[in-house]
């Protein structure tokens, strides 16, 4: 674990704040700490969503600290691009639902961070880019592949081949937030979010979630079947169970994510 993540609880949500100033950049150990702050939480049956969220008023996070790679030693390329892309990816496949609360600067991995998770509530003075190739790097954690996913290819090359800076309202419009919201209410409109993920059964949310990533790698033909096999899986549950029957005596379900 890492002082530069702090996790704490609320109800079925957990808020984990970056917390590594002055710009909250990533280090081997926050990146490690993430992979196994994500492996807690996938283990824990009462957390069933998460808010990613920082302390700083500036920055949400500036990505990577460059001084790591000022000598060019390509060991430390191949560790960190390791550390980024398991984090990362960790992250993409969290069992719930994540939310970022992007309250600032959100540059390089720190919007990379972003783009795994599965929805962005961007506050108005917001600004969005994945600056790398004007340092003679590329983004290494998963941010030409998931861009391109969520604003198509002409965005993502501007974005990244020409080095173009998005702001709030542009990425809003351009689909790479979902929301965008006043300044200082990101946190506070991410965590509503996150406990509305409360009211639905947190075993379909992890199934539903499985099938639409599923897109990502295999073609719609294998997400149609999987999509009925999961559907029957559900019965194994019992909050299936609990569910309908809930729903048919017209009472608030009450879920164990089993």
């Amino acid at each position: 674990m890492t002082d530069k993540l702090i996790v704490e609880k609320q109800g079925n949500v957990a808020v984990i704040t970056m917390n590594n100033p002055p710009a909250n950049t990533w280090t081997e150990e926050s990146l490690k700490g993430l992979v196994q702050v994500v492996k807690d939480l996938n283990a824990d049956r009462d957390v069933y969503s998460l808010v990613l969220k920082s302390d700083s008023e500036k920055f949400f996070s500036a990505g990577a600290d460059l001084n790591l790679f000022a000598d060019g030693d390509r060991s430390v390329a191949r560790d960190m691009a390791r550390y980024f892309g398991e984090a990362f990816e960790t992250l993409s496949q969290f069992r719930g639902v994540s939310i970022a609360a992007i309250n600032g600067w959100s540059m390089g991995g720190g919007l990379e961070v972003a783009l795994a998770c599965d929805i962005r509530i961007a506050e108005e003075q917001a600004q969005m880019a994945l600056p790398e190739a004007k340092v003679g790097l590329l983004p290494c954690a998963g941010g030409t592949q998931n861009l391109t996913m969520l604003v198509g290819e002409g965005w993502a090359k501007k974005m990244i081949l020409c080095g173009e800076r998005v702001k709030a309202p542009k990425a809003l419009e351009i689909g790479l937030v979902e929301e965008m919201v006043e300044t200082g209410k990101s946190a506070e409109r991410a965590l509503e979010l996150a406990q509305q993920v409360a009211e639905q059964s947190p075993t379909a949310v992890a199934a539903c979630k499985q099938l639409i990533q599923s897109n990502r790698t295999q073609h719609w033909d294998q997400g149609y079947i999987l999509e009925r096999e999961l559907f029957v899986d559900l019965f194994h549950s019992e909050d299936q169970k609990e569910g309908v029957n809930a729903f048919l005596q017209k009472r608030a379900p009450q879920w164990k994510n089993r």
